[in-house]
């Protein structure tokens, strides 16, 4: 008979990729890790893994069979811990996946507020989206969105990318460019600058830099550092160049600590989405939350 433990095991390796990772998760012994895949192969006729040294790689029929059994499993997994809860009489616990700005922009302050338990994972947007979807997260900020049937993505605001500089920054001279000269003059001044740069969103640089000049930047940034926060710091008051969402820094423009240097020709706009499963039990949590980010993130702009 199949064993509903098998699919489990065969989620949990194909997503640690190892044996040995999937048995430390699964509380099991190695061995019987190997049982469970040996069985789950014999029963479906196929051959779900290619054993390399280091790690399980999964073969086409594994492909198809995690795709069609992840929503399932994870509604399984929910009311695990949903009757876990509920026989202890526990709060329920949302988790949410945001970056790292978002989260301080937006909800940081309001934590204590929450009726509910949460757990906030920051990280950049592709690995988000995949934990949405391999349900292990309840609800997500992103302006990327998947394509699982079993997920919804609701635009709730919009960011604009800018090109922002250090107060101290002269510019007279990308001001005039701007006005007269052509985008390959442009491209080729501000590629002699003095650039800062976020390793977990370089995305807003390259996709501004194609969108105003048709090419990927041709040039190494000087600094790359965590998070945006640490750029706008490091520029306030200072020299030197930065592609960020505008809603970040608009204290510091307002008071001109951080220029905006040009804001592109077209602009550069990205949709922000609430990314969750179509299905959850948790909407009353869920809603409450999208309507706190939506509130703080309209009152500060």
């Amino acid at each position: 008979m199949l064993n509903l433990e098998w699919f489990r095991t065969f989620k949990a390796i194909y997503e640690t990729g190892t044996l040995s990772a999937a048995a430390q998760i699964l509380f099991i012994s190695q061995p019987g890790v190997s049982l469970h895949l040996n069985a789950l192969e014999a029963y479906t006729g196929y051959r779900l893994f290619e054993r390399e040294p280091r790690r399980m790689v999964p073969t086409d029929r594994a492909i198809m069979l995690y795709n069609f059994l992840i929503d399932p499993i994870s509604k399984l997994e929910k009311a695990e811990e949903l009757f876990h809860r509920n026989s202890k009489v526990e709060n329920p616990t949302i988790t949410v996946g945001m970056c790292f700005e978002s989260y301080v922009y937006a909800l940081e302050e309001y934590i204590s507020e929450l009726p509910f338990n949460l757990v906030v994972k920051v990280g950049d947007y592709q690995q988000i989206i995949h934990d949405l979807e391999t349900g292990a997260l309840d609800l997500i900020l992103t302006p990327q969105r998947g394509h699982q049937a079993s997920l919804e993505y609701n635009p709730f605001t919009k960011e604009r990318i800018i090109l922002i500089c250090g107060s101290l920054t002269d510019t007279a001279e990308l001001d005039h460019l701007i006005l007269t000269g052509g985008r390959d003059v442009i491209k080729a001044w501000l590629e002699k600058q003095t650039w800062y740069t976020n390793a977990a969103q370089m995305e807003h640089l390259k996709n501004f830099w194609m969108l105003n000049f048709d090419a990927d930047p041709d040039f190494k940034p000087n600094f790359v550092l965590p998070y945006f926060s640490n750029i706008i710091k490091t520029l306030s008051n200072g020299k030197g160049f930065a592609v960020i969402p505008d809603y970040l820094c608009i204290n510091e423009i307002e008071n001109n600590s951080i220029k905006i240097a040009w804001q592109g020709s077209p602009y550069l706009e990205n949709t922000m989405y609430f990314g969750k499963r179509v299905k959850t039990i948790f909407p009353k949590e869920i809603k409450q939350l999208e309507e706190i980010l939506s509130r703080n993130w309209t009152s500060q702009k």
